[in-house]
């Protein structure tokens, strides 16, 4: 997967916008105005960084050389995922779907609180 697919599986959720916050190199996905996807896009191969469960991260970072602690993020909770095909293009996806859920949980819990 690259950059452009990325997007389109980001955008293909409900209540997602982009927006470039940093500048234009760094493509930035919110759900209810909140993070959940970085895609830099002056990097090759492109990468991402992707929130994600503590412990899930740890485990991905030991089993994949691509997937590392996320940078310019808090790397207890985010990856930065390298899209240069050695991580297969269903983990991919499920660690965007991962990244929106958690962002999603989150939002839930503070309405309800």
């Amino acid at each position: 997967m690259g950059a452009m697919s990325i997007r389109e599986y980001c955008l293909s959720k409900d209540e997602v916008e982009e927006t470039f916050p940093f500048g234009p190199d760094t493509l930035v996905f919110k759900t209810s105005g909140r993070i959940f996807l970085l895609v830099s896009l002056d990097t090759l191969p492109a990468r991402f960084n992707a929130k994600c469960a503590p412990e899930k991260a740890l485990e991905l970072r030991e089993q994949y050389a691509g997937i590392v602690p996320g940078y310019h993020m808090n790397k207890k909770h985010w990856n930065t995922v390298q899209l240069d095909g050695s991580i297969p293009d269903t983990l991919v996806k499920e660690l965007i779907d991962d990244s929106y859920q958690l962002v999603q949980k989150r939002r839930g819990s503070k309405q309800k609180g």
